[in-house]
Protein backbone atom coordinates (compact mmCIF):
# COMPACT_ATOMS: atom_id res chain seq x y z
CA UNK A 1 0.00 0.00 0.00
CA UNK A 2 1.54 3.49 -0.72
CA UNK A 3 2.18 5.63 2.16
CA UNK A 4 -0.80 8.19 3.15
CA UNK A 5 -3.22 6.10 0.94
CA UNK A 6 -5.70 4.67 3.52
CA UNK A 7 -7.94 1.68 3.19
CA UNK A 8 -11.45 2.06 3.46
CA UNK A 9 -14.25 1.16 1.84
CA UNK A 10 -15.67 4.02 -0.37
CA UNK A 11 -19.44 5.17 0.72
CA UNK A 12 -22.03 3.17 -1.34
CA UNK A 13 -25.11 3.70 -0.13
CA UNK A 14 -25.72 7.45 -1.51
CA UNK A 15 -24.57 9.10 1.91
CA UNK A 16 -21.70 10.53 0.91
CA UNK A 17 -23.45 11.70 -2.74
CA UNK A 18 -25.40 14.29 -1.33
CA UNK A 19 -27.21 16.11 -3.25
CA UNK A 20 -26.96 13.45 -6.36
CA UNK A 21 -29.95 10.94 -6.89
CA UNK A 22 -29.77 7.68 -6.03
CA UNK A 23 -28.98 6.38 -9.86
CA UNK A 24 -25.91 7.87 -9.46
CA UNK A 25 -24.88 6.34 -5.83
CA UNK A 26 -22.84 3.31 -7.86
CA UNK A 27 -20.20 5.80 -9.10
CA UNK A 28 -17.10 5.65 -7.32
CA UNK A 29 -13.98 8.18 -7.78
CA UNK A 30 -11.70 5.54 -6.13
CA UNK A 31 -12.21 2.10 -4.81
CA UNK A 32 -11.30 2.76 -1.34
CA UNK A 33 -11.05 6.07 1.04
CA UNK A 34 -8.16 7.91 -0.60
CA UNK A 35 -6.01 10.56 1.59
CA UNK A 36 -3.40 11.93 -0.22
CA UNK A 37 -1.01 12.97 2.29
CA UNK A 38 1.65 15.22 0.09
CA UNK A 39 2.51 17.01 -2.91
CA UNK A 40 4.37 13.78 -4.53
CA UNK A 41 1.13 12.02 -3.81
CA UNK A 42 -1.03 14.51 -5.14
CA UNK A 43 1.28 15.07 -8.00
CA UNK A 44 0.89 10.94 -8.82
CA UNK A 45 -2.52 10.12 -8.43
CA UNK A 46 -4.88 13.49 -8.62
CA UNK A 47 -4.55 13.37 -12.16
CA UNK A 48 -6.43 9.83 -12.60
CA UNK A 49 -8.96 11.25 -10.28
CA UNK A 50 -9.42 14.34 -11.07
CA UNK A 51 -9.79 12.94 -15.22
CA UNK A 52 -12.32 10.60 -14.10
CA UNK A 53 -14.50 13.48 -12.10
CA UNK A 54 -13.84 15.43 -15.76
CA UNK A 55 -15.12 12.49 -17.66
CA UNK A 56 -18.14 12.30 -15.55
CA UNK A 57 -19.08 16.19 -15.70
CA UNK A 58 -19.13 15.73 -19.42
CA UNK A 59 -22.36 13.44 -19.03
CA UNK A 60 -23.68 14.19 -16.02
CA UNK A 61 -24.83 18.28 -15.35
CA UNK A 62 -25.41 18.21 -11.72
CA UNK A 63 -22.22 16.70 -10.89
CA UNK A 64 -20.44 19.13 -13.47
CA UNK A 65 -22.20 22.06 -11.52
CA UNK A 66 -21.16 20.82 -8.27
CA UNK A 67 -17.66 20.06 -9.15
CA UNK A 68 -17.42 23.66 -10.89
CA UNK A 69 -18.56 25.15 -7.97
CA UNK A 70 -16.79 23.17 -5.39
CA UNK A 71 -14.44 20.95 -6.74
CA UNK A 72 -12.50 20.01 -3.22
CA UNK A 73 -15.68 19.06 -1.60
CA UNK A 74 -16.77 17.22 -3.85
CA UNK A 75 -13.91 15.14 -4.08
CA UNK A 76 -14.18 14.84 -0.26
CA UNK A 77 -17.47 13.73 -0.39
CA UNK A 78 -16.73 10.98 -2.80
CA UNK A 79 -13.90 9.42 -0.23
CA UNK A 80 -10.85 12.08 -1.92
CA UNK A 81 -9.05 14.19 0.47
CA UNK A 82 -6.48 16.63 -0.02
CA UNK A 83 -3.78 18.00 2.01
CA UNK A 84 -4.50 21.35 3.58
CA UNK A 85 -1.26 22.78 1.13
CA UNK A 86 -3.31 21.92 -1.66
CA UNK A 87 -6.36 23.94 -3.12
CA UNK A 88 -8.56 23.08 -6.33
CA UNK A 89 -9.90 26.38 -8.32
CA UNK A 90 -12.17 25.96 -11.87
CA UNK A 91 -11.21 28.56 -14.50
CA UNK A 92 -13.36 29.30 -17.49
CA UNK A 93 -12.70 30.63 -20.84
CA UNK A 94 -14.95 31.42 -23.30
CA UNK A 95 -12.87 29.80 -25.94
CA UNK A 96 -12.01 26.67 -24.47
CA UNK A 97 -13.44 24.21 -21.95
CA UNK A 98 -13.32 24.25 -17.97
CA UNK A 99 -9.59 23.28 -16.54
CA UNK A 100 -9.08 22.42 -12.79
CA UNK A 101 -6.24 24.25 -11.40
CA UNK A 102 -4.15 22.66 -8.71
CA UNK A 103 -1.97 24.58 -6.72
CA UNK A 104 0.20 24.51 -3.71
CA UNK A 105 -0.14 27.35 -0.76
CA UNK A 106 3.07 27.54 0.32
CA UNK A 107 3.95 29.36 3.75
CA UNK A 108 3.30 32.85 3.60
CA UNK A 109 0.65 32.38 1.17
CA UNK A 110 1.68 32.26 -1.95
CA UNK A 111 0.90 29.84 -4.31
CA UNK A 112 2.78 27.57 -6.90
CA UNK A 113 0.51 25.71 -10.10
CA UNK A 114 1.26 21.67 -9.75
CA UNK A 115 -0.58 21.24 -12.33
CA UNK A 116 -3.66 22.00 -14.65
CA UNK A 117 -6.32 19.41 -16.36
CA UNK A 118 -8.78 19.99 -18.67
CA UNK A 119 -10.77 17.66 -20.53
CA UNK A 120 -10.14 17.94 -24.85
CA UNK A 121 -11.83 16.24 -27.04
CA UNK A 122 -10.00 14.68 -29.73
CA UNK A 123 -10.29 11.92 -32.94
CA UNK A 124 -8.08 10.29 -34.92
CA UNK A 125 -8.43 7.87 -37.64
Amino acid sequence: MLRGLTRGSAPQDGAAHRGHDRRRDDFALVRQVTRLEDVPEVERHLPDILGRAMARSWIDAAFAKELARDPAGLLARYSVHLPESVALSVEHSAAERPRIVVTEILPGGQRRRLMYLQLVMMAGR
